[in-house]
Parts: C-alpha cells; sequence; structure tokens
C-alpha cells in the first residue's frame, strides 16, 4: 500500500479548480460543549436549551468559530498540508446557522497563485473554501493565502 501525502506543492494547483475534501465532521453536542469552555464563550444560545429553545431558532446553536475551525481542519489535507504558513484569512461569513449534529463538508476554489519574488521554493495559493451542512445549505466560507513549498 502507498504511503499517503500530507498537502500538494504550489505547483499542484490550478487555479480555477475546485477541491471536493473527502473528509468531513459530524458536531457533537460534546464538541459545542468542550470548545465553548474552552474558548470562554458562554453565551447561553450555546449552552442552555431552556435558552435556546426560547429563541429564533428554538435549539442550541454551535459556535460559529468552532465550525470556522473544523473547516480548516477538514481542508489541510488537500491545501495547507505542505503549507509553510497560513498567511491570512479574510472575508469569513457565517452563511447559515448549524445545530447540534449536523455534519460539516467542504469544497476549496483555488482563486489566484503567485510566485515568491524573494524565494525560488515557494509560492503563495489564494483559496475560497465553503462549507455546507448534510442538507447542502452553505454555512461558512472564508478566504485565506497559504505559503506553499515547491517541489523540487
Amino acid at each position: 500500500m502507498k504511503r499517503s501525502e500530507l498537502g500538494h506543492f504550489f505547483e499542484d494547483f490550478i487555479v480555477g479548480e475546485i477541491i471536493e475534501h473527502s473528509l468531513s465532521k459530524t458536531i457533537f453536542e460534546s464538541d459545542n460543549n468542550f470548545f465553548s469552555l474552552m474558548t470562554m464563550n458562554h453565551h447561553p444560545v450555546h449552552t442552555n436549551v431552556d435558552y435556546a429553545d426560547r429563541n429564533y431558532h428554538k435549539r442550541i446553536l454551535v459556535v460559529g468559530t468552532l465550525v470556522f475551525s473544523l473547516a480548516v481542519g477538514i481542508t489541510v489535507p488537500d491545501i495547507s498540508g505542505k503549507a509553510i504558513a497560513n498567511l491570512g484569512y479574510e472575508d469569513v461569513k457565517h452563511l447559515g446557522p448549524v445545530f447540534i449534529n449536523d455534519t460539516i463538508y467542504c469544497k476549496t476554489t483555488v482563486l489566484d497563485k503567485i510566485e515568491s519574488k524573494s524565494k525560488d521554493d515557494r509560492g503563495i495559493v489564494y483559496v475560497e473554501t465553503i462549507a455546507y451542512n448534510q442538507l447542502g445549505d452553505n454555512i461558512l466560507s472564508f478566504r485565506r493565502n497559504v505559503l506553499l513549498k515547491k517541489r523540487l
């Protein structure tokens, strides 16, 4: 069996390509509770069933930064596994609510590639990721610049 490789080199990315990520994650109540505790997000809409039941969505909402963190993680094997650095995230948008037991999937579009002007062994790939749930509803989008190694 061939050993799996983490990530891709700068040259592997094609502008306009859409990458359907193979990883996915169902968000369990424990995930949301632990993340709320670790990040000190004690808003009752994330942790209190009675409170959530009396508000707009009528159920617990998953913490938005957990959804963002999971979406980034889902993309690592395909996008940033060979990264030197993630240079920046931008235009993060929460497009829809996420609830306990929703499953998160992601797809990423390669928007641009830029060769490094100062070092021959690297380049920047600019991508946009869309996260969606098990119903196909878009729930999150963000863009980022990833500094990647070149194949030498």
